[in-house]
């Protein structure tokens, strides 16, 4: 029975050195407060990677059909007031709204950027008169330029021409206007823009004459397809365009990715990204056409699915006794060689003493 232990012991890869043969040193102690900090440092550092989570990407074709986009925006425009915008929509299943006002709001800006108070949306009192125009017959089309604009100047109702007193002296105060609410879409590819093409193109040209007096200046604090999920980026936030001189359209061509964001907690927010690339075309002399702001966006066929996950316990585990055993040994190593080093400089000391 006393063989077998012994052959056992010969096993043990821990041997334990005996207690008059142990030495304990100021640079032992110097290198174990080291390691011990290293270690623990280390053992935090390990223990926030185990608990912080990481996403994975993937990719496939998208099968969702039926549903429909919701499209964010928050847009200021610092040189037109609420009165002359209007939030266009057009896709190519051949739906065509014209100054949309569901879940869109309009908020007065100053100089400044402050909002001012809420605004009214545009109603069709303009169309009206301008209906009531065409009732009175078409001679009026073939008159010389100055009846023309006599009898726009009589024909206006009493509140078109306050309507269009009020936008000037908005105009030269310096009044902008907030455009934000939420769009919802089929989902197809479209565009919608924002401009002053909701207005009378009589009344248009009584507030600003020509096209190429529309400032389309702006600044997108959001434009987005869904809610937010961690660590989304949308390209178009905090985007600002000022004109000072020519005038023109801005035009955004989107790529809308859907996207699937899955949480650690198995919950699902569908939702999207995307890509844009911007152009802008100056208005020229000739042009009838009226300064806008484009958004055309289109659909990938390809969906991404982003999944939160979390390392495994074993992971961990494995990750946290290769960084301590990996600095418990160095430490060891590092104070042998430091105790082998101040020896050799006591030896020679100890040799001139006994001399």
């Amino acid at each position: 029975m006393g063989i077998k232990l012994q052959a056992l012991r010969n096993f043990d890869a821990f041997p334990r050195a005996e207690d008059h043969l142990l030495q304990k040193t100021f640079s032992g102690a110097v290198v174990s407060i080291i390691g011990l900090s290293i270690m623990a440092t280390l053992f935090v550092h390990e223990l926030k990677y185990y608990l912080t989570t990481y996403t994975v990407h993937q990719m496939s074709v998208d099968l969702e059909r039926g549903e429909t986009l919701p499209i964010h925006i928050n847009v200021t425009f610092p040189s037109l007031p609420c009165e002359v915008l209007s939030v266009d929509a057009i896709d190519l299943s051949g739906k065509h709204e014209v100054d949309l006002d569901t879940n869109i709001w309009k908020l007065h800006v100053d100089s400044e950027g402050h909002i001012l108070g809420t605004s009214e949306f545009l109603t069709d009192l303009v169309e009206k008169e301008h209906s009531t125009q065409e009732h009175d017959g078409d001679k009026d089309h073939h008159e010389d330029s100055s009846h023309k604009k006599h009898d726009q100047g009589v024909s206006f109702g009493t509140d078109a021409k306050k309507m269009i007193e009020n936008t000037k002296q908005a105009i030269e105060k310096g009044q902008g206007c907030r455009v934000y609410g939420v769009l919802d879409v089929q989902r197809v590819a479209g565009n919608f823009h924002i401009s002053v093409h909701g207005l009378n193109i009589l009344v248009a040209q009584q507030i600003f004459g020509v096209s190429s007096n529309v400032n389309v200046s702006h600044v997108i604090h959001d434009l987005s397809f869904g809610p937010k999920y961690p660590g989304i980026h949308n390209p178009l936030d905090g985007t600002t365009r000022i004109l000072h001189e020519a005038s023109g359209t801005f035009k955004y061509y989107i790529k809308i990715v859907p996207t699937e964001y899955r949480y650690l907690n198995k919950d699902v927010l569908p939702t999207n990204q995307f890509s844009v690339a911007e152009y802008f075309v100056p208005l020229k002399d000739a042009d009838r056409s009226w300064p806008a702001i484009f958004f055309l966006y289109d659909l990938s066929p390809i969906a991404v699915t982003i999944k939160e996950e979390r390392r495994s316990f074993l992971h961990f585990i494995t990750r946290l006794c290769a960084v301590l055993g990996g600095t418990f040994a160095l430490t060891g190593m590092l104070d042998r060689w430091m105790f082998r080093f101040l020896e050799s400089f006591a030896k020679p000391k100890a040799r001139s003493t006994m001399r």
